[in-house]
């Protein structure tokens, strides 16, 4: 039944309407497949270059409803019309999909499929008192993040792409602020793995919807034209200093790592001795031996 839809997908084929039908009545029997046969076809209709045909084709016969129920819940859902003026989280997503070339990565695929599915369980009506208020999915991000950890873990996908499908969507609204980002903030964003594939989605995201990339064009040239060790320099002090310098191991020394390394990435310190004054000031120094 899966591959039916991918082959009608793939070769702009219609399906005869008898199979079609009985497609939809033995869809609830696609259980029986294993989670790793589902997962490696969704995965092909999202990497041959037919992704929003494919997944309407699911639709349409049932088959998404069995193999992902929550992508179906994107139906309906309505959206700010000033930054959403396609429609709703499905509209948006198909066209999302639809965007995708042939041979795109697997990964950045289901981060186009997936980076919205937090908005049904989110969606908040405008208040009816308030003329100003507009639709809201508060915390959309966190619990999208959820959901696709319970997709990604039923249909058995691997850690190491399950950990960059969902950074991809915990990611995905960071780039309101680049703008607005302290360096070391913004430095440690570009630094996230394979940020290219962060890059693609937010293209697809924006042109799928308003249409302004602005902030695309902004954080692709920050990436494209910083130097790696700009963005990831070899650390001024690491917590080998910060015992010589007399602390204890402690959970501060994150908070403490990270206070040097901000100032480092934000270029107010370039020395060890530097570095270690901004701990100093900030923590409780260590007693004199």
């Amino acid at each position: 039944m899966l591959r039916a839809v991918r082959f009608a997908a793939r070769l702009d084929l219609e399906i005869e309407p008898r199979t079609m039908a009985a497609i939809g009545n033995a869809a609830a029997q696609i259980g029986q497949v294993s989670s790793e046969r589902i997962r490696d076809e969704l995965t092909l209709m999202l990497t041959e270059g037919h992704a929003r045909r494919a997944f309407e084709l699911l639709d349409a016969t049932g088959l998404l409803q069995q193999v992902m129920p929550e992508a179906t819940r994107m139906h309906g859902v309505q959206q700010p019309p000033q930054f959403h003026p396609e429609g709703d989280v499905w509209t948006h997503t198909m066209l999302l999909l639809e965007k995708l070339q042939p041979g795109t990565s697997a990964t950045l695929a289901w981060g186009a499929l997936l980076h919205d599915i937090g908005k049904p369980a989110t969606y908040r009506a405008p208040s009816p008192n308030d003329p100003n208020d507009r639709i809201r999915f508060n915390g959309h991000v966190e619990v999208g993040v959820r959901i696709a950890e319970e997709i990604l873990g039923r249909l058995r996908f691997s850690n190491e792409d399950t950990a960059q499908i969902v950074a991809l969507v915990k990611n995905h609204m960071r780039f309101g602020d680049v703008l607005e980002m302290r360096q070391s903030t913004l430095k440690r964003f570009l630094r996230l793995p394979r940020f290219d594939e962060h890059l693609a989605l937010h293209w697809l995201d924006c042109s799928s919807c308003h249409g302004n990339l602005t902030l695309y064009d902004f954080a692709k040239q920050q990436y494209e034209s910083a130097p790696a060790e700009h963005i990831q320099p070899k650390l001024l002090v690491t917590g080998r200093d910060l015992i010589a310098a007399g602390y204890h191991p402690s959970p501060q020394f994150k908070a403490m790592l990270e206070a040097a390394e901000d100032a480092q990435l934000e270029g107010l310190v370039n020395t060890p001795e530097e570095a270690l004054a901004v701990v100093y000031e900030r923590f409780v120094k260590p007693p004199a031996n």
